[in-house]
């Protein structure tokens, strides 16, 4: 039996209707926390950006002349409320350079010692200088207050060259960093 001219052409209709109905709008996903104007936020020893645990993001590891990177996923880390930042790090590095414009800004490094070798103070010590800013003999376990805990060091700079300049140098073990931002003075 043949489907009559009225039947198609109503079923024709009923198709035509629904695809000229608006879909229903998709469930939005969880925004990330945009950073501030101009702060830059790197999470080092990574290839990709990374969302912490509050919601910001993080650009992967980028502005490091040398050394290496290694990942320790699911480490517990103390003294924070993301982790996250501290599973990763760059080691061995000597240089980081990223171009800025002139001005004052407060550079936040991110350090955890999470590497095996290094169980208590006085096992990784290295020197670091952020533009004019020296710090000798920097220990992180001692800062820290020991393995496996976080511990960031604050520095206020100002940029008079159009980058700012970190070096690092070696004492006992290799110079190692887990996160930094930069932030500009308000």
């Amino acid at each position: 039996m043949k489907p009559s001219l009225s039947s198609c052409l109503a079923a024709m209709l009923l198709l035509g209707s629904a695809l000229l109905l608006p879909a229903a709008p998709a469930a939005p996903a969880a925004p990330a926390v945009p950073a501030a104007p101009g702060v830059i936020r790197i999470k080092t020893g990574i290839t990709a950006p990374l969302t912490d645990e509050t919601g910001i993001v993080w650009q992967a590891d980028a502005g490091f002349a040398d050394g290496d990177t290694i990942d320790r996923p699911g480490l517990a880390i103390a003294n924070t409320k993301t982790p996250s930042l501290y599973r990763a790090e760059r080691y061995a590095m000597t240089a980081f350079h990223w171009k800025l414009p002139n001005g004052k800004y407060t550079v936040k490094l991110h350090f955890a010692e999470t590497y095996e070798g290094v169980s208590g103070p006085g096992e990784r010590v290295f020197s670091f200088k952020v533009e004019d800013k020296e710090f000798k003999d920097f220990d992180i376990a001692k800062k820290a207050g020991g393995t496996q805990r976080a511990y960031v060091e604050t520095v206020a700079v100002e940029v008079t060259d159009g980058s700012l300049d970190l070096t690092f140098t070696a004492q006992v073990e290799n110079p190692e960093i887990n996160a930094l931002e930069i932030i500009p003075a308000s």
